[in-house]
């Protein structure tokens, strides 16, 4: 079972600014590792950061159950780990620091650099719930939720956005697009800053971790039926409802119930 997910930095075209590749993920069970620095011939890491200012072997993160763990090999630098999900919220890992737990879902780690500093992102998405109340039976390994959406986290108001048209009118087949999943949330206030390129991540995020769908959509028949399996799956199985949609804006005046189609 992987437990965490490392998003290796995006490599970016440095004349047009356009990301050239999909970013690539590193998944992690508990008890693996992943060495993290700028590497070297001789001295391969499995989270590449290229800048001369970060160290050869920089550090390290280890997969716990549904948290993970960061060790800070520099003599004299600190990292910084941020709450992507929080409004400034972050926790600092000390040179030398071994093991600091880190508990947020959607982290980036922050190195200094030369250039200013360098980040990659850390997802922590299987969590642990109880099972049953306090006469529930106790042996055994503890129940995991096959859906572990946190209602307050950007991915989930996408889904909530995508499934918007649908909720408000089951006969719907509107599917919205990612520039009108954009344009929706725009006026929430934790999505101000939303861009088009983290949609399509919290769409994928959502289809290959969280929702973990059987097959490639993208690949198969392209974006638009990865969108519509991710609305007929959370439908079907109540994980966005109604009095859910209180988390969006109201609706324009005027919009209609089944919202903008591709």
């Amino acid at each position: 079972m992987d437990t965490v997910i490392v998003q290796l930095p995006e490599q970016q075209d440095h004349h047009t600014g356009e990301f050239t590749a999909r970013p690539h993920l590193l998944h992690l069970g508990p008890g693996e590792t992943a060495d993290f620095g700028r590497g070297g011939p001789d001295s391969p890491v499995q989270v590449p950061l290229p800048d001369p200012g970060v160290s050869r072997r920089a550090g390290q993160i280890t997969a716990a159950e549904d948290y993970w763990r960061l060790s800070n090999y520099s003599g004299n630098v600190t990292y910084v780990v941020e709450n992507m999900e929080g409004a400034g919220e972050h926790i600092k890992v000390a040179p030398g620091r071994l093991g600091a737990p880190v508990p947020f879902e959607f982290s980036r780690v922050v190195l200094p650099s030369r250039d200013g500093e360098v980040h990659f992102k850390v997802f922590a998405p299987e969590h642990m719930y109880l099972d049953g109340g306090l006469g529930a039976v106790r042996s055994g390994e503890p129940t995991q939720s096959p859906f572990t959406l946190d209602h307050t986290a950007k991915y989930f108001l996408v889904l909530l956005a995508l499934c918007e048209p649908r909720l408000r009118d089951p006969s719907s087949g509107a599917i919205p697009g990612v520039s009108e999943i954009l344009d929706r949330l725009r006026a929430v206030e934790c999505c101000q800053e939303l861009t088009r390129s983290a949609v399509n991540y919290h769409i994928e995020y959502l289809a290959t971790v969280k929702l973990r769908l059987r097959n490639d959509g993208e690949r198969a028949t392209g974006p638009h039926h990865k969108r519509a399996e991710l609305v007929a799956l959370a439908l079907r199985f109540d994980l966005v409802r109604e009095e859910h949609l209180t988390l969006l804006r109201p609706a324009r005046p005027g919009r209609s119930k089944s919202g903008a189609h591709d």
